[in-house]
């Protein structure tokens, strides 16, 4: 039971004295609003410090629900793809890490700010392969260099000491864990996802086409009511915005009449809030608009797609190759190495 359900069975119960009695003859009324989500949108960035349950420090942040809202938006996980996809074109496979596992490895990288490699050894202690451990199930231990897989409750499994090379994006408030670049626009993800989610039901709900037929003109029958009564109903589902006719002899000036519902809808500012919150998850990403297909507004447009795409691989894409060449360092061998970014025909 919540503490809104135990608040509301103290107002209801008899031997409360303190609720004031409503006055002779009066209407009292009052209502508690909607249970919160523990890790709602608002709340998930307060809680930024890792917990110690005795044997692994916890993430500062719930990432299975951080896993989720990466795709609350299409801008955030297109963006996300794309620069993933952008790691994978200048990446060179080596015979310890495929193509495969680095796009693992980057896409780890870029959701949560942790990536994991497991290194797995043959049976002579060498390097057999170089395999990414999912970041959303891992754990690191009090001294920093244990690490564990936690996928659920005692479904656990602890890696050989100094098999995991972890990789993290530095964060302000902690050392154990990393957090991803664009958490600050996780908020404009949550609103963008809201006004669609609001849109999506507004149409479902049908009140856009809806209308308010009122008859009081007293020259119709009650079976050319009935009649009408079945053709409306009959223009719902598939097949509706059907066109109604009504023949009514010896009617009266606005005997029927029709009213339509949708004068009251709510105006949400549906394409202002998509755009505003669009800029924004682009801005936490970092990622020129022209680079993910975004239509311009004006006439100008966004300007060179060849400019922008050096100078996003001049800024963003070699710091975060840069980042990764840690793996070199770790393993004491050059198996992460990129290519120089060129677009075709440059040369």
């Amino acid at each position: 039971m919540n503490a809104l359900s135990r608040l509301a069975q103290v107002f209801r119960s008899p031997t409360n004295t303190s609720k004031p009695a409503a006055p002779a003859g009066g209407v009292e009324a009052f209502t508690f609003g909607d249970p919160t989500p523990v890790l709602d949108g608002g709340e998930i960035l307060d809680y930024l410090e890792c917990w110690f349950n005795g044997r692994w420090y916890e993430p500062p942040i719930n990432l299975d629900g951080l896993a989720r809202s990466t795709r609350a938006s299409v801008y955030l996980q297109s963006g996300l793809t794309f620069k993933r996809n952008m790691l994978s074109r200048t990446f060179v496979p080596h015979r310890l890490l495929s193509r495969e596992a680095f796009e693992q490895f980057a896409l780890d990288w870029l959701w949560c700010g942790n990536a994991y490699l497991e290194r797995r050894r043959n049976r002579l202690g060498g390097t057999l392969s170089l395999q990414p451990a999912l970041a959303k199930y891992m754990r690191r231990g009090q001294d920093l260099d244990r690490y564990f897989m936690v996928r659920g409750w005692q479904d656990e499994h602890e890696f050989e000491a100094g098999s995991i090379c972890h990789i993290r994006e530095a964060d302000i408030n902690q050392e154990v864990y990393g957090l991803p670049e664009w958490l600050a626009a996780l908020q404009s993800a949550l609103l963008n996802e809201s006004a669609t989610l609001f849109r999506r039901r507004y149409y479902l709900n049908g009140s856009h086409a809806g209308f308010i037929l009122y008859m009081s003109d007293a020259s119709q029958n009650e079976k050319d009511i009935d009649d009408l009564r079945q053709a409306l109903r009959s223009a719902k589902g598939p097949g509706n915005f059907r066109n109604l006719f009504l023949y009514s002899p010896n009617g009266k000036k606005d005997g029927v009449q029709v009213i339509p519902v949708s004068e009251v809808a709510a105006k949400d500012e549906f394409g202002n809030i998509k755009n505003i919150t669009r800029d924004d998850m682009l801005a936490g990403l970092r990622i020129p608009p022209q680079l993910m297909g975004v239509v311009p507004q004006n006439a100008g447009g966004f300007g060179s797609v060849k400019d922008a795409a050096l100078v996003y691989a001049a800024n963003e894409l070699e710091p975060i190759q840069a980042r990764m060449l840690a793996v070199n360092e770790w393993l004491g061998e050059e198996v992460i190495r990129f290519k120089p970014y060129e677009l075709p025909g440059q040369g």
